[in-house]
């Protein structure tokens, strides 16, 4: 069952559970926050984003081509500018499907489908190696440049997958496949997997992993 949402597409893969923070100066974003915050209910102020496949997030030629799998997100926090744009913060709730996008109004709109997590047992076993994985992969970070990841990790198989997902700074591709994976037990095994490539690259030649968009702070829009 699809539905209609305000879109945001961004040059960045997001998970459920990130706070994204947001510079919106472009006139199509203005007027979606602008809409959002005619809503009454803060949590029905709802919008999606998907990562941009090709193209820019910005100018005239924007996006060319997006990725169908993203995120449904709320915006929280909202200070508008001097210039008429707005700081934001938003919080990603959970993943949607974009089936078509319309962008001959105000803002682009898509018809999107949201993607439930099914509810499935994950065997121990596969949760603990993805969590020794992590713990070897922030030892060896933290020697070149500091630990990437501070407090507990969740519980929650999902929750774990996602938080795991997000700090790790995994190239764009990486991030979207791991974002795409609809069985959580194959989510953690692709974690694993790709934990440990970039410790076996670490420890050959040891430097930052080439990708660091799991740092990176705001999104020029």
């Amino acid at each position: 069952m699809t539905e209609a949402l305000p879109m945001f597409p961004l040059s960045s893969v997001l998970f459920p559970g990130a706070r994204v923070p947001l510079r919106v100066f472009e006139d199509r974003y203005t007027a979606l926050v602008r809409h959002l915050l005619t809503e009454p209910d803060p949590a029905q102020r709802l919008f999606g984003s998907v990562a941009i496949r090709e193209g820019f997030e910005v100018g005239d030629h924007g996006n060319q081509s997006l990725h169908r799998v993203g995120c449904r997100l709320q915006l929280g926090e909202v200070e508008e500018t001097p210039d008429g744009g707005f700081t934001v913060v938003a919080t990603a709730r959970d993943r949607i499907r974009l089936d078509g996008l319309e962008t001959d109004g105000e803002f682009p709109v898509g018809r999107v489908e949201v993607l439930r997590e099914d509810d499935v047992a994950v065997a121990p076993e596969t949760v603990e190696r993805v969590k020794s994985t992590f713990t070897a992969y922030r030892a060896t970070l933290a020697q070149i440049s500091g630990d990437p990841y501070t407090g507990r990790l969740p519980h929650d198989p999902v929750m774990l997958s996602w938080v795991l997902a997000a700090t790790a700074p995994l190239p764009h591709p990486d991030r979207q496949r791991l974002l795409e994976a609809d069985d959580v037990a194959v989510r953690l095994d692709m974690v694993t997997e790709m934990l440990r490539s970039e410790l076996r690259a670490m420890n050959a030649i040891p430097s930052l992993p080439a990708t660091d968009v799991a740092r990176t702070g705001w999104s020029p829009n």
